[in-house]
């Protein structure tokens, strides 16, 4: 069964065949700034050195990644199953600059293109919401692209409430239950 972990080295194997997944769908280029383009420019081929590995799980496991161009703390937890790698889960812990608070929100996720279409991005998104409770947020701002239809009904899913749509994003608020917590 499938969970939500720190970022582990028991999965490095599946890790590097999933980056491999990503960037024959085109991600990593120069225009991709998101963080898993970031990091796909950073590490390339790197990842295969097990000491390149341990280095990118020490970035990626500590309170901010250092290569997100908008830095503010965040908690970043992959899901595996076993020694699958399935996908990550970013947990900003707050939206502090102008362009998070418009376009990145709260939460960003991603699922390698093997694992797609069979509940895991709901999963990450639901498991992730008692983190931020945790982390004091009553309610979280996740965004997708206004044509990512997939994306929409993970987070309608998720309890999302739609608010707008800014800038080629769709925003929502899911409520975390931390008055539950």
């Amino acid at each position: 069964m499938p969970l939500l972990v720190p970022p582990t080295a028991l999965v490095h194997r599946s890790y590097i065949a999933a980056m491999e997944e990503f960037r024959s769908e085109g991600r990593g280029g120069d225009d991709d700034d998101t963080t898993l383009g970031r990091t796909l420019r950073d590490y390339g081929e790197k990842w295969h050195d097990p000491a390149v590995f341990a280095r990118h799980l020490a970035e990626v496991s500590a309170a901010a990644y250092p290569a997100e161009p908008y830095s503010v703390p965040v908690t970043t937890l992959w899901y595996v199953d076993g020694a699958d790698y399935l996908g990550r889960v970013a947990i900003r812990h707050t939206i502090a600059t102008r362009f998070l608070r418009e376009y990145g929100g709260h939460i960003g996720y991603d699922v390698r293109p093997t694992a797609r279409r069979r509940g895991h991005a709901t999963q990450m998104l639901l498991g992730c919401l008692p983190y931020a409770a945790r982390l004091g947020l009553e309610s979280v701002l996740v965004t997708c692209d206004t044509d990512n239809t997939g994306s929409r009904k993970v987070i309608e899913a998720a309890g999302g409430t739609f608010e707008d749509e800014r800038g080629g994003k769709l925003r929502f608020w899911i409520r975390t239950g931390l008055s539950r917590v």
